[in-house]
């Protein structure tokens, strides 16, 4: 089978393997899609915490089962699974937060993913595809981090959220904070994408940091309350520490984005408004069931940011495009027939 690997930052390489067979309590899948993620960007970029290489990517998927033992599955049946394998037994484990194990296993990143014709894992992280398709599965993914860093914040409809990065899993976030119904302000640099976020996701606000000052534009958005939730999907250091003069008092912190640096705030501004801070990571059965939920629902509907796609052995000469900011992207989607 054909597989595609990050031999180093800035090196896609394809190449071949034999077919992984199934040990027991494992199953063997087909892939069809792979979602481009944010993660896959950095790891490509060099810039990915918790990263070595040659790692082959991919963790946004959806496939077709082929064989194995996993009750109530049948060759063809469309699937998706949980790609955060964890080790069942640590602290976070034993609580049921799977999601922050301790020697948690993120499939594409701590081990190789599914950038590849056919992969194995685990049985107990397939999930049914619950009448849904392929391009919809792919996305369950990334749709989960956003629900769960939504739920984390406990948004709801008294609250105005800011949300940092409107890429992908900004996206997810600005659409369960509406489901959730908050009043959601959209930060971004690209103004292709708040106009995405405004005409196609119903964002109440956008305001583009290179244009505006954004702590005088929240104030007069909010009547000089500022946010109760601010949630960074940027990844980006110097705009998780400015965001920490956009918190209302007594509102909320969340950190979906993921960088290597450290955060900074001034601990008495932080204090005196007894604002509390979190991170978010991954996300739980729960979510995923959530997700797939508003989807058949039609709560939300992932195929409108779909927005690029490439067969299996173009993704190597199309990658470069997609991270080029003036191609506005919003999704990428890898196909293999």
């Amino acid at each position: 089978m054909k597989y595609i690997v990050c031999e180093k930052p800035q090196e896609f390489l394809i190449k071949e393997k034999p077919m992984p067979e199934p040990k027991e309590g494992e199953v063997l899948l087909k892939i069809k899609r792979i979602g481009v993620c944010g993660t896959d960007i950095h790891a490509f970029g060099g810039t990915q915490p918790y990263f070595e290489y040659p790692r082959i990517l991919g963790h946004e998927l959806a496939a077709e089962y082929v064989k194995g033992n996993a009750k109530g599955f049948e060759p063809g049946d469309k699937v998706t699974f949980i790609p955060y394998f964890s080790c069942g037994t640590c602290v976070a484990c034993r609580n049921g937060l799977t999601n922050c194990c301790a020697n948690i296993k993120v499939f594409g990143v701590h081990i190789d993913g599914g950038m590849a014709e056919y992969v194995t894992i685990p049985e107990q992280y397939l999930l049914h595809g619950q009448g849904l398709d392929y391009d919809e599965l792919a996305l369950v993914e990334p749709l989960a981090i956003a629900a769960h860093g939504v739920r984390r914040a406990a948004v709801k409809a008294t609250d105005t959220v800011l949300v940092m990065g409107a890429g992908p899993i900004g996206i997810g976030l600005i659409q369960f904070a509406k489901i959730a119904g908050a009043k959601v302000i959209v930060m971004d640099i690209n103004d292709y994408r708040l106009g995405f976020c405004k005409n196609e996701l119903n964002a109440d606000e956008t305001i583009n940091p290179l244009n505006e000052d954004v702590a005088e534009k929240l104030k007069e958005l909010t009547n000089g309350d500022m946010a109760n939730v601010v949630i960074d999907a940027t990844g980006n250091q110097k705009v998780m520490n400015s965001a920490f003069n956009y918190i209302s008092h007594g509102g909320r912190f969340v950190l979906v984005g993921l960088q290597k640096g450290e955060l900074s705030f001034s601990h008495p501004d932080f204090h005196k408004r007894e604002s509390t801070l979190m991170s978010s990571r991954n996300a739980t059965i729960e979510d995923f069931e959530y997700v797939m939920q508003c989807l058949k629902e039609g709560k939300i509907d992932p195929k409108k940011y779909i927005t690029h796609r490439a067969d299996f052995e173009d993704m190597i000469s199309e990658f470069g495009n997609w991270i080029d900011p003036k191609n506005n992207v919003i999704k990428a989607l890898i196909e293999i027939n």
